[in-house]
Order: C-alpha cells, then sequence, then structure tokens
C-alpha cells in the first residue's frame, strides 16, 4: 500500500489552519501545522513533506522568504494562500516558483483538490495499478470495459467509460471539468469546451443512477467540479 502524503501548512491563523488540517486529514493526508517560517524551518529540519501550503503574511518572515529557500535548496510543491489584494505577492510568488496558489476567504475543499492536483503533476501520487474497479453496487473492468450496476451490464461509449474509470480510480477526489479535459481528453480548455465534460457526466448518469437527478455515484461540488463517492 502507498504511504500517505505528508503535506507542511504554514498559517499564522490558529482557525485556518484547524480546517486546512481537518480536510486534509479527512482526505487521507498527514498533517503537520505550524504559524511562522521559523517553526517551519525547524519542521523542515527533520521531515521532507511531499508539499507545502504556505500563507504569505506571516509575523517576522514573510513565506515569500520561506519559498526563496525551498526553491533554493529543491523542489518541494509549494500552494500559496494570499488575500484578494496581494496581487504583487502572487505574482512575485509565481516567478519565484510557487505551483499554486489559492486566495482568502477559500474553499476547503477547493484547496484539497489543488492539492492532489499539484501533487499528481509533480508525479508524487501514484495511478491505480489494478485494471479492475470494485465497490458496493458497482464494478468497472478496464481490460474488458465492462461495467455493472447491481450485477446488471451497463453500456457506456468509449469516453464515458474512461471518464467514469477515472473518477472511481480516485474516489472521493474532486476533479474541475479542465482537469478532466486533460486527463481524459488529453486536452485542455483551449481546445476543447468544458462543456463537454458536463455533457458526459449527465449522459453516464442516465446509465448508471438510479435517479440521475439526484446522484449515488457522480457527485456535483458546486463551484468546484465532480468526484466519484465509492
Amino acid at each position: 500500500m502507498a504511504r500517505s502524503q505528508r503535506v507542511l501548512v504554514v498559517d499564522d491563523e490558529p482557525r485556518v489552519r484547524e480546517i486546512v488540517v481537518a480536510y486534509l486529514e479527512r482526505d487521507g493526508f498527514r498533517v503537520t501545522d505550524v504559524a511562522s517560517v521559523e517553526a517551519a524551518r525547524a519542521q523542515l529540519d527533520g521531515v521532507d513533506p511531499d508539499l507545502v501550503i504556505l500563507d504569505v503574511m506571516l509575523p517576522a518572515e514573510s513565506g515569500l522568504d520561506l519559498l526563496a529557500d525551498l526553491r533554493h535548496n529543491g523542489d518541494t510543491p509549494v500552494i500559496l494562500l494570499t488575500s484578494r489584494s496581494e496581487e504583487t505577492d502572487r505574482v512575485l510568488g509565481l516567478e519565484l516558483g510557487a505551483d499554486d496558489y489559492v486566495t482568502k476567504p477559500f474553499s476547503p475543499r477547493e484547496l484539497v483538490a489543488r492539492v492532489r492536483s499539484v501533487l499528481r503533476r509533480a508525479g508524487t501520487i501514484q495511478e491505480p495499478e489494478s485494471n479492475e474497479i470494485e465497490y458496493e453496487g458497482i464494478s468497472l473492468d478496464h481490460s474488458t470495459r465492462d461495467v455493472r450496476v447491481e450485477d446488471k451490464p451497463v453500456e457506456l461509449t468509449a469516453k464515458e467509460f474512461d471518464l467514469l474509470f477515472y473518477l472511481a480510480s480516485h474516489p472521493r477526489q474532486v476533479f474541475s471539468r479542465n482537469q478532466l479535459l486533460e486527463q481524459v481528453w488529453d486536452s485542455s480548455s483551449e481546445w476543447q469546451d468544458p462543456a463537454t465534460v458536463t455533457v458526459h457526466i449527465r449522459r453516464i448518469r442516465t446509465k448508471i443512477e438510479a435517479d440521475p437527478k439526484d446522484p449515488r455515484w457522480l457527485t456535483t461540488v458546486w463551484g468546484v467540479g465532480y468526484r466519484f463517492e465509492p
């Protein structure tokens, strides 16, 4: 079994750290949280995290100082937390090598989705090795491209199967439409309309859901994207 990914959260607001830690741990991550750059450096001396969530505005030293240190010493993925008024800091952070940024106030679920997206791009989240996926009430076989719901066969088009299998391979992980275009269509919103994903989700629901308007498997996370609920 692959080890849990380790995330270091650096933010001087206790409530922000509490919420971020709760959502990340619920999604299977191991999380350490600190309130300052000094404390973060102490943590980094002993453990190399898979990703750092880093607030820009911190006491004594800026989060950008720590980002510069991280980039000098390696390529640990970093997501910056900034306020909406800190556009200059966001630009500087990206120039220093930040992998992504999230503006406060933010959706914790969106932040978790961005963490997984950054880790996937960095190659630290392993894709499933199995060609077969089975949960209570539904099974998928990639080698035969068979789908069964409540032990009854379901006919999907090639792209519908690819989309469902990808989502089912990452249970409870939220993907935006653009992320699904990149992963399933091997394209981007510059060349493919994100509405394509919406249409395919709707078609899959009509085939696998007892009530497509109240889906059991393919759920919508409003303002973010879609996920598969095992």
